[in-house]
């Protein structure tokens, strides 16, 4: 039909829909109108492309660097191991090495000090020996009155009392206890045998041992190694005149 008088002449392109306004759409085909069934519609895209399978070789070192990953792994971890079981070894070996060298420092101390104690026990009693020495030298009257006290430790009924000093101590002893033993009715002996300073008291029943060898050793009992009254001075430096000792 011809357009209205005053109406815009329709455009060539008026009967085609823009492709985008399209929701579906497929491409036409001269076997639609021979009895063929026509396409469903629908947009056909062709399929992505399968991706590329690696080769052999890129295979072989990915596996290999897998297990090189691997092997590291187990190793550092065993390595971590290893190194905390050595030094939970070494530590006991060590804390075993200290102990054993304080205790052996330990006995060495106690030894020295047991020997330290000896010389200075030893070294006190040569002293004072050499001092008691000198002084039954300077003043040998002294054994007076160890006799006196030897004669007075004896019971009240003791009879037949005998002193027995050295010769050169006799008139000592016959001077300064003199009242002593006219009380008891003792007499004085010599004696060779006994040494300077000290006295045997006999009895009808008992005696007592006032020698100097006998004062000597009850006085150093409670030290050791102080040897006995007549053994030579240990020091030198206790090497001093001794008289008739």
């Amino acid at each position: 039909m011809p357009a209205p008088q005053g109406a815009a002449k329709p455009s060539v392109y008026g009967r085609f829909i823009p492709r985008e306004e399209l929701s579906e759409f497929a491409a036409w085909s001269p076997g639609a109108f021979g009895g063929q069934a026509a396409p469903a519609l629908g947009v056909q895209r062709p399929a992505p492309p399968a991706p590329p399978q690696p080769s052999p070789e890129e295979e072989l070192q990915a596996l290999l660097a897998a297990n090189r990953q691997q092997a590291y792994q187990d190793g550092y971890r065993d390595g971590l191991q290893a190194l905390e079981g050595f030094k939970q070894t070494h530590a006991r070996q060590l804390s075993t090495q200290v102990g054993a060298l304080l205790q052996s420092i330990g006995m060495q101390l106690d030894e020295m000090q047991q020997e330290m104690a000896r010389t200075l026990a030893l070294a006190a009693s040569n002293l004072a020996r050499q001092i008691l020495r000198e002084e039954l030298t300077l003043r040998p009257e002294r054994v007076a009155g160890v006799a006196a006290e030897a004669v007075d430790a004896l019971l009240l009924s003791a009879r037949h009392i005998t002193l027995r000093v050295h010769p050169d101590d006799h008139a000592l002893v016959s001077q300064g206890a003199s009242e002593v033993l006219a009380a008891r009715g003792g007499r004085v002996l010599t004696d060779a045998s006994v040494s300077r300073g000290g006295c045997l008291v006999d009895s009808d029943i008992g005696g007592v041992d006032a020698s100097m060898e006998t004062r000597w050793a009850r006085a150093v009992a409670a030290i050791e190694g102080a040897g006995d009254w007549n053994a030579a001075d240990a020091t030198p430096a206790a090497a001093a005149p001794q008289g008739d000792a």
